[in-house]
This record gives C-alpha cells, sequence and structure tokens, in this order.
C-alpha cells in the first residue's frame, strides 16, 4: 500500500501545506513527512484524523491502487459480436460488467442461454421479448428487468427496427455472458 503518497497527493491537490496539516491534525512535521514518505505506518486513529482534516472517507485512503476508479472513455471502449448482436463493451470492474448490445430485427441471444450470475438489463430502445422458465414480458423503452442468469433465458427482438438493452452482469467468475 502507498497511502503517504496518496495523502501526499490529497494534500497538494487541496493546496495545503505541511505546516497547515500539523496544525489541523496536531501532527508534528516530522511526523507527517514519514508518513507521506512511506517511511512509517500511522495507526488506524492517526488516519481517521488525516482522513478527517482532508476531508475525505478513511477507506479510501486504505484502497489498492486496483480498487480505484476505473474510467473508460467512449473511444476507448471495445466490441464483440454474437448471434449478430453488436455488444459495446462499456465498463467492468471486478465481477460487474456493463454492455449495450444491439440487436437487430429478429435478432435474439438464443435459446436457453445461461450462465453464472445476475443481469440486470434497461431497453434503450425497441421492442424485445425477455423469457425465463415459464416467464415471458414484451418491453420496450425504458422498460427494465432482472434475474438470475443462471436460468435458461432468451432475449430477442420482436420489433421491425433495431432494439438497443443496457445489461449490467454481475458475476464471480470472468465468464458471464455477452
Amino acid at each position: 500500500m502507498d497511502i503517504g503518497a496518496k495523502i501526499r497527493a490529497i494534500r497538494t491537490r487541496k493546496k495545503i501545506t505541511i505546516a497547515q496539516m500539523c496544525e489541523g491534525t496536531g501532527l508534528s512535521k516530522g511526523f507527517i513527512s514519514n508518513v507521506e514518505n512511506n517511511n512509517t505506518s500511522p495507526s488506524i486513529n492517526t488516519l481517521q484524523t488525516i482522513a478527517v482534516y482532508l476531508d475525505v472517507p478513511l477507506p479510501y485512503l486504505l484502497l489498492e491502487k486496483k480498487e480505484h476508479m476505473q474510467v473508460v472513455r467512449k473511444e476507448e471502449r471495445t466490441f464483440s459480436a454474437m448471434n449478430n448482436l453488436k455488444v459495446e463493451h462499456i465498463s467492468s470492474k471486478g465481477g460487474l460488467s456493463l454492455r449495450s448490445v444491439e440487436f437487430p430485427s429478429g435478432a435474439s441471444i438464443g435459446d436457453a442461454h445461461a450462465h453464472e450470475g445476475v443481469e440486470c438489463h434497461l431497453v434503450l430502445e425497441g421492442k424485445i421479448l425477455a423469457e425465463q422458465g415459464e416467464d415471458s414480458f414484451v418491453l420496450e423503452r425504458g422498460d427494465s428487468f432482472s434475474w438470475n442468469a443462471s436460468v435458461p433465458h432468451t432475449v430477442k427482438n420482436i420489433g421491425t427496427e433495431k432494439a438497443v438493452v443496457l445489461i449490467a452482469v454481475h458475476s464471480d467468475t470472468k465468464n458471464g455472458a455477452l
């Protein structure tokens, strides 16, 4: 963990001097310098004092770099295809991924499609049929649905125009659908 560098970066970004931080936290200049240079590991209570002074949540100071916010710019997104579907991979973090799926008229994810995890869908354009087990619903723009993806399911564009569905998939493994 590089807590010291994170504290220094926050302090610098907020234009706070070490002297101001010493006055605001009651910690010595040498101690803060040692913390920022990762020469000492402060206690949780001391980190809480620093976090309060810097106006950041304590857990933020404890996050590993890979746990920080991840940004994917529009031009950096990747695309894939499956059964005539155009899949735009918008973002993913841990076991959660967000995708936009374009269904040409008549296209579907296939019959009895199943995988580990849960899915939430939002119809952005078009008219689709969502089926899982005995459940069957026609959904249009603005409608949403969710399900346990390990139960066989299908999503089909039943309209005459393309359909676009925003899909959030959460899975503990990396082999989620699409």
